[in-house]
């Protein structure tokens, strides 16, 4: 018999209290921020018809403000969400386990 195919993990969409990356909010919006202006400055770029490798090393910087914003907020919803969840126990520890697995497998895919 074939192995099964895995399950779609389809995330919560509520969630009780706050989120673990609350505390750190300001921070993030300011890096989102920044990163918003290198995607205006990339549009100048091709716009401008600038030399790729200077596109492809702006690209680069901005994929990897991105992937640390990405692990910022992931180390806060595994170290919030999920420990409380884990503590609590049952179906929600379960759940939160596979959403934090599921969230891993989409960063290490992009």
């Amino acid at each position: 018999m074939p192995p099964s195919s895995p399950q779609r993990f389809e995330p919560r969409k509520t969630h009780v209290g706050p989120h673990g990356y609350i505390s750190n909010k300001d921070d993030y919006l300011k890096r989102l921020r920044r990163i918003e202006g290198q995607a205006r400055g990339l549009q100048g770029m091709v716009s401008d018809e600038k030399y790729c490798i200077d596109i492809l090393t702006q690209i680069s910087a901005m994929t990897s403000a991105l992937q640390s914003v990405a692990l910022g907020v992931l180390d806060e919803h595994l170290n919030h969400c999920v420990v409380n969840a884990a503590a609590a126990g049952g179906y929600e520890a379960d759940l939160k386990m596979r959403e934090a697995s599921a969230a891993v497998a989409r960063l290490v895919r992009s």
